[in-house]
């Protein structure tokens, strides 16, 4: 199986087009340096975008999705593989599982509960993979903000904090996540 990248982001496309055309630049250039995608295996929003990229490019793509939400989320049936679970725990850790590194795009409130957990997970040594923000449009400035006044305050350690990457630009972001992957 070749390496993957979970990636995080919204079931809806969001307001701004930027937000689209970012999932579908990193699907492509993910293809093109040989790294298959794991996500949330929906076909709505910046999910079914960045999934179509990949395979529009003959990439790789995993879905993972809890049996609940294959109606309301409507599962992909195009891509390579659709794990269907039962629960929300048991998707995360597969998705986690099955990939080298961890990219969140904008998203909602379950893309930002999938970043911290991976961030935490890191931190309490359950995982070490490379996490990655990609701050669309100065998307996650404010996460960020809260990130680094958690650090001021004493409540979130340097090091944990360090572990995320952050850019605006794709090809960038990718870059950093690679080779903190080392493969």
């Amino acid at each position: 199986m070749k390496p993957a990248i979970c990636v995080f982001c919204g079931s809806r496309p969001g307001k701004e087009p930027r937000y689209l055309q970012a999932a579908v630049f990193l699907g492509h250039l993910m293809v093109s340096e040989g790294i298959g995608l794991v996500y949330g295996g929906a076909t709505s929003g910046l999910m079914g975008a960045i999934a179509d990229s990949v395979l529009e490019k003959g990439g790789t793509v995993i879905g993972v999705l809890p049996e609940f939400l294959s109606s309301k989320e409507i599962a992909h049936k195009e891509i390579t593989e659709l794990i269907l679970v039962p629960t929300m725990h048991e998707r995360k850790l597969l998705m986690y599982e099955k990939s080298i590194a961890f990219i969140a795009l904008p998203g909602g409130i379950g893309t930002l509960e999938e970043l911290v957990e991976v961030t935490s997970w890191n931190q309490l040594g359950v995982l070490s993979k490379p996490i990655g923000i990609l701050n669309v449009n100065g998307f996650f400035d404010p996460l960020l903000q809260q990130l680094d006044h958690m650090v001021a305050e004493g409540f979130l350690d340097s090091q944990t904090r360090e572990w995320i990457e952050v850019s605006a630009d794709p090809e960038e972001l990718f870059e950093k996540i690679i080779k903190r992957s080392r493969i």
